[in-house]
């Protein structure tokens, strides 16, 4: 028995059954990260001090995977309208450079993730408080390249260890703020993946149902959209929210 409303909707909701599924599953996500980002909020807005995102994070290296989003996004719909117009080669193209620019956005945060396991804090025990990249790590004391400041580098700095309170870098252990924001972009990146793996199976194999039952197909590839443009939605509210303010 053929399942019904595979290709067209639903009389009692104007949604085929994958349309209709999509946007429940979708609504489950929205209460998962407006939880996360309900909890970001309140812990900043309770915070002593509250320097911006841009003062810890790299808004350069964001802003260009906020540009690389938004242009996935344009490419996964053209990619669903080439089906409409029966174009199944443009299909192919668009669908490509979605799968490309997801890949992108995913090399450009391991960058910016890398940047932050190499960054190191020191604590000396008369409160003194250093950040830069560690250059050193010997035994009886480390040498550190301080973060610049006003334009211009200071000196590598030789500190004994008896002097250390705490040496660590900047992961998700470091503060409240990094320890959210790996968690909010990690959880991101996730979906990310998932993405491009659904888009890669509809780009590759899972294609072939455009011979045989091609609105289906397309009905397919307009799920992966919706997947698609939520994940992009997130991080257009990610951004800001850690970066800028």
């Amino acid at each position: 028995m053929q399942i019904p409303y595979t290709e067209t909707a639903r009389p009692d909701t104007g949604l085929f059954n994958g349309k209709l599924g999509i946007w429940l599953f979708l609504a489950s996500e929205v209460m998962l990260f407006g939880a996360l980002f309900s909890t970001y909020v309140l812990l900043r807005v309770g915070a002593p001090v509250r320097p911006p995102g841009y003062t810890i994070l790299n808004l350069p290296l964001a802003t260009l995977n906020t540009v690389v989003l938004i242009n996935s996004s344009v490419t996964m719909v053209m990619s669903w309208a080439s089906l409409m117009m029966n174009d199944f080669e443009k299909y192919k193209l668009y669908m490509g450079f979605t799968i490309l620019l997801g890949l992108v956005f995913l090399v450009v945060k391991s960058f910016e993730y890398k940047a932050k396991f190499v960054h190191y804090g020191v604590m000396l025990h008369d409160g003194t408080e250093i950040t830069g990249h560690l250059e050193e790590e010997v035994e009886d004391h480390i040498v550190i390249l301080p973060d610049a400041k006003d334009g211009q580098q200071p000196a590598p700095m030789h500190i004994e260890r008896s002097q250390i309170q705490r040496l660590t870098n900047f992961g998700p252990w470091y503060n409240t703020f990094l320890a959210i924001y790996f968690t909010l972009t990690g959880l991101h990146g996730l979906h990310v993946v998932c993405a491009i793996i659904v888009n890669s199976f509809l780009w590759g194999p899972g294609s072939k149902m455009w011979k045989s039952h091609p609105k289906r197909f397309t009905n397919r590839v307009e799920i992966a959209g919706l997947y698609w443009h939520f994940v992009d939605l997130v991080w257009i509210f990610l951004f800001p929210v850690l970066y800028l303010l």
